[in-house]
């Protein structure tokens, strides 16, 4: 059997809707299997962006390298991408009919996930003929839901060429489950639900090597191995057969041009749908690879009329779940100097003689609009408690507006008004969320960005279970109803901004 949504499924969650539904070119069925593959496809952030590239380039976007000039390479109609350490990205395409000052119709999100990263020395000593990883948590990581489970590993790889001398990047992943945290049996009267010391308790296996079992029988005369690369090199403090393994499938024979990489561990088993008419998804990395692929599907669907006036972009940051302080994610610069750039070489573009300078860039970000797209917490069945009444998102039925009354969220009354506006042209369901007065509210990449450019903003997220589980929940509708809603904002916010008088 398929994993297309059966008919039952769309019938039920047409009856939850909240507002009378009108025909859209999307339908939010189609979506399901090829979001799964995605995410079972693309388990780090740097496979997330190799991934968001090949699937921009395919639609027509054209690569703007940073260290490029762009005067002369942007036009009215374009579509052009550019990446930031290879872990964040932002797209975008120039209305037909743009106008230097015209608005910018943005969406953001982040592509970081919950991860345990090698150590820079991730080798260790032998313990009992297990060879352990050496990994450090990534935000939450390595908690209770991580033990007992398959994981794979994967990321970047820095090479140095033998006959050229040039440093290349490359991107690796094994395709078999390489690690496992197991738990203590319960019979040792430890329980393992709760508080565990992650440097020492959850350290993952890789293999075993009971060597030194026979090293007393061994010659004590006889020389120690060489390290692999060399001593001092990279490879020399990591796990020599994982290092060849690596190579191997990097097809690398000198290792000691492996100058250093970047790999860590993730939940192996695939994305699947479930539950009786297949109405769920069960995933790892959901947070926010949900949101963050349905916003770069509707950029690679929106419409592209004689008319669009607006710059249509969609950022995708890193380090979201770190705080994202560092340059790659949205507190750094990332988002702003690449509008920035993108007015700047369109104001010098044909026939345009507008002047750039703060003017000009003061005078986009009045008209622009931001999305925060971050999933949000769908209401608990078994935690009623955490639920607050009419705040509560329900799976399957559409994109929930978050609110939060001390600005950890960036939706007010305006922007509320606008997506709302936005819904209703295009016949999708809008949520609202809140979190009760007892509750300690997430964050997002909203305020920052706006308050950073001084755009109006509004936090809008798909609704998931098991936030930060290695393996959450959402419906198998829910990644089509965000291409659905994303969609309709950048193909209607032109429109609806039209409709203010402020």
């Amino acid at each position: 059997m398929t994993r297309q949504t059966p008919a039952s499924l769309r019938a039920r969650s047409s009856n939850l809707s909240l507002r009378p539904a009108s025909p859209s070119a999307v339908k939010p069925e189609a979506f399901t299997k090829p979001f799964c593959d995605f995410l079972t496809e693309n388990p780090t952030i740097f496979h997330t962006v190799a991934y968001a590239k090949s699937k921009l380039e395919a639609a027509g976007y054209k690569q703007l390298p940073s260290r490029d000039a762009w005067a002369g390479k942007l036009e009215p109609g374009g579509k052009y991408y550019t990446t930031r350490n290879g872990s964040s990205i932002i797209a975008f395409s120039v209305g037909k009919a743009y106008k230097p000052g015209n608005g910018v119709a943005m969406i953001a999100g982040h592509i970081d996930a919950l991860t345990a990263r090698l150590k820079p020395v991730s080798t260790k000593p032998n313990n009992n003929g297990y060879v352990q990883l050496g990994v450090t948590p990534y935000a939450g990581a390595l908690n209770e839901t991580w033990w007992d489970r398959d994981l794979g590993i994967g990321g970047r790889v820095v090479v140095r060429d033998e006959e050229t001398g040039k440093t290349t990047i490359k991107l690796v992943k094994l395709d078999w489950p390489i690690a496992r945290i197991p738990t203590l049996a319960p019979h040792f009267g430890i329980g393992m639900m709760g508080q565990n010391n992650r440097e020492t308790q959850a350290v993952p296996i890789i293999g075993l090597d009971n060597s030194d079992l026979h090293q007393a029988s061994s010659s004590s005369d006889a020389p120690a191995p060489s390290p692999l690369g060399g001593a001092g090199s990279f490879t020399s403090t990591q796990p020599p057969k994982l290092v060849k393994l690596i190579a191997s499938e990097l097809g690398i024979k000198n290792y000691s041009t492996i100058l250093n990489w970047e790999l860590e561990l993730f939940d192996h088993a695939p994305a699947t749908v479930g539950g009786m008419d297949k109405e769920f998804i069960f995933a790892g990395r959901i947070d926010d690879k949900l949101c963050s692929w349905a916003a770069l599907q509707a950029l690679i669907l929106a419409e592209s009329a004689e008319s669009d006036g607006v710059i249509k972009l969609v950022a995708l940051f890193d380090d979201e779940e770190i705080g994202s302080l560092l340059r790659q994610g949205a507190r750094g610069n990332f988002l702003p100097i690449t509008v920035e750039r993108a007015v700047e070489a369109l104001a010098s573009a044909g026939d345009s003689k507008a002047s750039f300078g703060p003017g000009l860039v003061g005078q986009t970000y009045a008209a622009s609009f931001l999305v925060s797209s971050d999933v949000t917490h769908a209401a608990h069945p078994n935690f009623p408690a955490t639920n607050l009444a009419g705040h509560s998102p329900r799976l399957n039925v559409g994109v929930a507006l978050c609110v939060d009354g001390s600005g950890h969220m960036t939706t007010d009354s305006v922007s509320i008004s606008i997506l709302n506006r936005v819904a209703d042209l295009v016949g999708a369901t809008n949520q609202t969320h809140m979190i009760r007065n007892d509750s300690r509210s997430g964050g997002t990449v909203g305020p920052m960005l706006s308050s950073a450019m001084g755009v109006r903003a509004a936090d809008a997220g798909i609704p998931q279970l098991s936030m930060h589980s290695i393996r959450a929940t959402t419906g198998a509708l829910d990644p089509g109803l965000g291409v659905k809603f994303f969609k309709g904002f950048l193909d209607k916010f032109e429109k609806v901004d039209g409709e203010w008088t402020d």
